[in-house]
């Protein structure tokens, strides 16, 4: 049995994606940046929630505009 409705599918999707994504790619920024520091577990996890709460709503806002685009370009 699913734990959500149909209906929230493309919020679940947003929130799994930009979780995993913001998740990946402040931790390689951060070792480009900083290399591995003692306290590196510490920036990654500050860097990685900062960019989830932006890219979460941003995503809900873009997404319609990218699947439009998407439609057009690969129609």
């Amino acid at each position: 049995m699913p734990m959500f409705p149909k209906r929230a599918a493309p919020y679940v999707f947003a929130f799994l994606l930009t979780g995993f994504m913001t998740f990946i790619v402040p931790g390689i920024a951060t070792v480009v940046a900083a290399g591995v520091p003692p306290n590196f577990l510490g920036l990654w996890m500050g860097a990685w929630f900062s960019a989830w709460v932006i890219a979460f709503p941003a995503l809900i806002v873009v997404r319609p505009f990218v699947q439009r685009l998407t439609e057009r370009l690969a129609g």
